[in-house]
């Protein structure tokens, strides 16, 4: 299995060539996982708005994400550090709310440890 890691921007190149690569390799039925870190975070913002003529990045992992069950975990502190938060962190936090889209989930680095270590390969996008 390929560990998908996604640290860019989805408004960068890499971040949509993440989303891209991800598709292709679910078509192809080659299985993946996938984490997203640093700026990759900023991909779950569910109150980012994307004009009609650029595919939303965001929209395409939730597809990826309904048609092929794989998930979607997010670093919770560079989510936090980015102001992306769920709702269980903004009672946390004493934030007034929450911008977590669905199915996007915040998780701790352990998570990424543990997708490392059952990957075959990392790529980092």
């Amino acid at each position: 299995m390929t560990l998908l890691l996604v640290t860019s921007s989805p408004h960068s190149h890499a971040g949509k060539l993440a989303v891209e690569y991800a598709a292709k390799q679910l078509h192809l039925g080659n299985p993946i996982s996938v984490f997203f870190y640093g700026d990759g975070a900023y991909t779950a913002n569910r109150l980012m708005w994307q004009t009609a003529d650029v595919p939303s990045v965001a929209k395409q992992w939730q597809v990826l994400a309904n048609d092929h069950g794989i998930a979607l975990p997010v670093c919770v502190s560079t989510a936090l550090a980015r102001g992306v938060c769920d709702a269980q962190n903004a009672a946390r936090h004493g934030l007034t709310g929450d911008n977590l889209l669905s199915p996007f989930y915040l998780v701790g680095l352990s998570e990424l440890a543990m997708m490392i270590d059952d990957a075959s390969s990392v790529m980092q996008f």
